[in-house]
Protein backbone atom coordinates (compact mmCIF):
# COMPACT_ATOMS: atom_id res chain seq x y z
CA UNK A 1 0.00 0.00 0.00
CA UNK A 2 1.17 3.57 -0.87
CA UNK A 3 2.38 5.03 2.40
CA UNK A 4 0.21 8.23 1.46
CA UNK A 5 -2.38 6.27 1.62
CA UNK A 6 -1.66 5.01 4.98
CA UNK A 7 -1.27 8.62 6.34
CA UNK A 8 -5.18 9.88 4.94
CA UNK A 9 -6.55 6.96 6.50
CA UNK A 10 -4.66 7.74 10.30
CA UNK A 11 -5.47 11.25 9.56
CA UNK A 12 -9.22 10.27 8.95
CA UNK A 13 -9.49 8.89 12.27
CA UNK A 14 -7.84 11.89 14.36
CA UNK A 15 -10.32 13.97 16.63
CA UNK A 16 -10.18 17.01 18.40
CA UNK A 17 -11.87 16.54 21.83
CA UNK A 18 -13.92 19.79 22.34
CA UNK A 19 -13.58 20.02 25.92
CA UNK A 20 -10.44 21.43 25.34
CA UNK A 21 -10.14 25.05 24.93
CA UNK A 22 -7.59 26.38 22.25
CA UNK A 23 -7.47 29.41 23.11
CA UNK A 24 -8.75 31.93 26.02
CA UNK A 25 -12.20 33.38 25.12
CA UNK A 26 -12.22 35.74 28.41
CA UNK A 27 -9.57 37.82 29.78
CA UNK A 28 -10.32 35.11 33.24
CA UNK A 29 -9.88 32.43 30.85
CA UNK A 30 -6.46 33.79 29.76
CA UNK A 31 -5.31 34.78 32.99
CA UNK A 32 -6.05 30.83 34.38
CA UNK A 33 -4.31 29.82 31.32
CA UNK A 34 -0.97 31.68 31.65
CA UNK A 35 -1.48 30.23 35.50
CA UNK A 36 -1.85 26.78 34.55
CA UNK A 37 1.30 26.98 32.13
CA UNK A 38 3.04 28.48 34.81
CA UNK A 39 5.43 30.66 32.40
CA UNK A 40 5.17 34.48 33.13
CA UNK A 41 7.04 37.54 31.77
CA UNK A 42 8.53 38.44 35.39
CA UNK A 43 9.59 34.42 35.45
CA UNK A 44 11.13 34.61 32.13
CA UNK A 45 12.45 38.02 32.81
CA UNK A 46 14.30 36.68 36.14
CA UNK A 47 15.57 33.56 34.70
CA UNK A 48 17.12 35.75 31.76
CA UNK A 49 18.54 38.22 34.24
CA UNK A 50 20.46 35.58 36.55
CA UNK A 51 20.88 32.88 33.42
CA UNK A 52 22.37 35.63 31.36
CA UNK A 53 23.32 38.27 33.31
CA UNK A 54 20.94 40.53 31.50
CA UNK A 55 21.18 44.41 32.40
CA UNK A 56 17.99 45.32 30.87
CA UNK A 57 14.77 42.58 29.58
CA UNK A 58 11.43 43.48 28.42
CA UNK A 59 9.01 41.15 27.70
CA UNK A 60 5.59 41.62 26.06
CA UNK A 61 3.23 38.94 25.90
CA UNK A 62 1.48 39.06 22.67
CA UNK A 63 -1.26 36.38 23.43
CA UNK A 64 -3.67 38.84 24.74
CA UNK A 65 -2.85 37.85 28.30
CA UNK A 66 -3.20 33.92 28.13
CA UNK A 67 0.87 33.52 28.52
CA UNK A 68 1.29 31.40 25.29
CA UNK A 69 3.22 34.09 23.03
CA UNK A 70 6.06 36.36 24.06
CA UNK A 71 8.33 39.02 22.66
CA UNK A 72 11.45 40.35 24.61
CA UNK A 73 14.05 42.48 24.27
CA UNK A 74 17.30 41.25 25.75
CA UNK A 75 20.54 43.61 26.64
CA UNK A 76 23.67 41.04 27.97
CA UNK A 77 27.04 41.80 27.72
CA UNK A 78 27.01 38.03 26.96
CA UNK A 79 25.91 38.46 23.08
CA UNK A 80 28.80 40.28 22.64
CA UNK A 81 31.33 39.06 19.41
CA UNK A 82 28.14 36.66 18.80
CA UNK A 83 26.05 35.67 15.71
CA UNK A 84 22.39 36.43 16.16
CA UNK A 85 21.63 32.59 15.76
CA UNK A 86 24.42 31.89 18.91
CA UNK A 87 22.40 34.67 21.21
CA UNK A 88 19.45 33.01 20.24
CA UNK A 89 20.76 29.94 21.11
CA UNK A 90 22.32 31.33 24.84
CA UNK A 91 18.87 32.59 25.52
CA UNK A 92 16.90 29.19 24.38
CA UNK A 93 19.48 26.89 26.53
CA UNK A 94 18.32 29.29 29.55
CA UNK A 95 14.81 28.97 29.04
CA UNK A 96 14.42 25.47 27.62
CA UNK A 97 11.96 24.40 29.78
CA UNK A 98 9.44 27.59 29.44
CA UNK A 99 9.47 27.68 25.39
CA UNK A 100 8.64 24.01 25.27
CA UNK A 101 5.25 25.27 27.20
CA UNK A 102 4.05 27.95 24.99
CA UNK A 103 3.43 28.60 21.77
CA UNK A 104 5.93 31.26 20.35
CA UNK A 105 8.98 33.15 21.42
CA UNK A 106 10.51 36.03 19.55
CA UNK A 107 13.80 37.16 21.43
CA UNK A 108 15.57 40.18 20.19
CA UNK A 109 18.96 40.12 21.43
CA UNK A 110 21.51 42.96 21.91
CA UNK A 111 24.79 44.21 23.46
CA UNK A 112 25.23 46.87 26.41
CA UNK A 113 26.24 49.38 23.78
CA UNK A 114 23.86 48.30 20.46
CA UNK A 115 21.16 48.59 23.18
CA UNK A 116 22.35 52.10 23.98
CA UNK A 117 22.07 53.07 20.01
CA UNK A 118 18.94 51.72 19.56
CA UNK A 119 17.00 52.37 22.43
CA UNK A 120 14.14 54.59 22.33
CA UNK A 121 15.05 58.19 23.63
CA UNK A 122 12.44 59.65 26.08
Amino acid sequence: MDPRHKLYKQLDSLTVDPDIAMSARTDAEAASNAASSGVTPEGIKGKLEQGLGATHVEIEDMSGGCGQMFEAIIVSPQFAKKTTLARHRLVNGVLKEEIAAIHAWTPKCHTPEEWEKKKPQA
